[in-house]
């Protein structure tokens, strides 16, 4: 992916709003841009071999994790996994994970909230004295009968 320029191991950075100093935004010093080793990205067309495999790599694993959605398996881990190693790659896939992670600890940080996680523990309560109260009904009415066995409903 182009980041404006041709040049190798040059990476994109933001300005901090602060200070006025160019930052990357990362806490490791790493840049936005490929992760490949030196040697490949000094080679236009290894560098670029490099990049359709990582694509190819990359969007199995996001296929994969699509299949095991509505399927036995960690759907949405495998697909974040394979959003990590594009974003090896890849600028727009190193943005999508930042922002993901930032709603994602947003959210934890919504959840830990004393008022949201109370609201959240007495939905759950109203929600299994619901399921208590039919499954009572069901038992009084039928016993311990599996619905597929009972006659003259």
């Amino acid at each position: 992916m182009n980041t404006g320029s041709d040049e190798p191991g040059e990476v994109a950075v933001s300005a901090d709003k602060e200070t006025g100093e160019k930052t990357d935004g990362t806490k490791d010093g790493q840049g936005l841009g490929s992760r490949a080793p030196e040697f490949i990205k000094a080679r236009r067309l290894l560098h670029l071999s490099w990049q359709v495999l990582i694509f190819v790599i990359g969007l199995a694993v996001v296929v994969a994790g699509i299949i095991m959605l509505p399927l036995p398996g960690p759907g949405w881990v495998v697909i974040f996994g394979g959003m990590a190693i594009w974003a090896t790659e890849f600028v727009w896939a190193q943005l999508v994970l930042r922002w993901t992670k930032r709603k994602v600890t947003a959210a934890a940080q919504r959840a830990l909230d004393p008022k949201v996680r109370r609201r959240n523990i007495i939905l759950t309560v109203i929600g299994l004295v619901i399921v208590a109260a039919i499954l009572g009904v069901y038992l009084w009415k039928f016993g311990f009968e599996m619905p597929w066995n009972i006659k003259n409903q």
